[in-house]
């Protein structure tokens, strides 16, 4: 079987951070791990608690920042197994609370990179039979326009979490059934600029769900020379002066988040000037905090786990290409 998407990537992005030095690695490795709390999750971002003895709000293990908490260390490769063990004894906690497919994306993902770093299998005891079982939870989640929403209610398909379903397919070892209406719901998705949106009724494209449009195609089916191009156009309409991508053509800064998928769709159709790496390289460090960790963009005050892998996964991509 094929080395999963998610798993590829994760190498693509150690092999280029493996350009930083010691000392700045140590010091983001420190800022990730002190995101991790004492159940072994990660949390988000904090508000001020009530009292001394609480999180603060936000700061509770959350899977989806576990799951980035654990991208960041990979990209550091300083995942070690007694962090790995720390983790399994949330996710243990945490089997039943997947309501959504982002719950299910983070926890599998952090399961599999637990098993990995330390051996401990949180699924010892599962059914057999499980990745069938999560085949078919996956596919309740379908929607009547041949995509997958965000939870069993949603009426209308996401490219974002159509995306994430086709990556857990990939992750549980099952086929996709009927990757043609994904590949139809994808393409239904695209707008005149070029670009994708997220659900149907928007009529302004997002650099994030473009790269998870074109993802979802490199997956399932192929990338032609026009889509190539339709989608070279959207990305350069979203091209920041301080060398990122925006979010949108209208929103007027770039972010961590959007210049990582933006630069990794830009390197997957094998466009690599789209902006040069070394302003790509600059604007990411002018966010790099001299703690550990790094700020979402330029007006951000704070960080997280997630965004600290964004950056982090941005400067893997410039220095796996020098």
């Amino acid at each position: 079987m094929a080395t999963p998407y998610l798993f590829r990537l994760d190498e693509r992005l150690a092999l280029g951070m493996s350009r930083l030095d010691s000392a700045r690695r140590e010091r983001h490795r420190l800022f990730l791990l002190s995101q991790q709390n004492d159940d072994g999750g990660f949390g988000g971002r904090g508000l001020p608690p009530e009292d001394s003895t609480s999180l603060p709000e936000g700061r509770e293990s959350d899977l989806y920042y576990t799951a980035f908490g654990i991208r960041a260390l990979s990209a550091l490769r300083a995942f070690q197994p007694e962090d790995a063990r720390r983790v399994s004894q949330y996710l243990l906690q945490s089997r039943q609370r997947q309501a959504s497919v982002i719950d299910v994306v983070s926890w599998l993902y952090s399961a599999l990179m637990v098993q990995a770093t330390s051996g401990i299998d949180v699924l010892a005891d599962a059914d057999p039979n499980w990745p069938k079982q999560l085949a078919a939870i996956l596919e309740g989640f379908r929607t009547a326009d041949g995509g997958y929403a965000k939870t069993r209610e949603g009426a209308i398909g996401s490219t974002y979490h159509s995306f994430l379903v086709a990556l857990c397919f990939e992750l549980i070892g099952q086929i996709l059934p009927s990757p043609d209406l994904l590949v139809k719901f994808i393409y239904d998705r695209q707008r005149d600029d070029g670009g994708f949106v997220e659900i149907a009724p928007m009529k302004r494209s997002g650099t994030n769900p473009t790269a998870a449009a074109v993802a979802v195609l490199t997956l399932h089916s192929t990338i032609g020379k026009n889509l190539r191009e339709d989608v070279l156009a959207f990305l350069k309409d979203v091209r920041s002066d301080e060398g990122g991508f925006q979010a949108n053509s209208r929103i007027p800064f770039a972010d961590t988040l959007s210049t990582f998928t933006g630069y990794l769709t830009c390197l997957d159709l094998d466009e690599r000037m789209m902006i040069s790496p070394q302003r790509v390289e600059q604007f990411i460090l002018s966010l790099e905090q001299p703690q550990g960790g790094f700020r979402a963009a330029t007006w951000d005050h704070a960080t997280d786990v997630e965004y600290t892998f964004y950056a982090l996964g941005t400067l893997g991509l410039v220095w796996s290409h020098v």
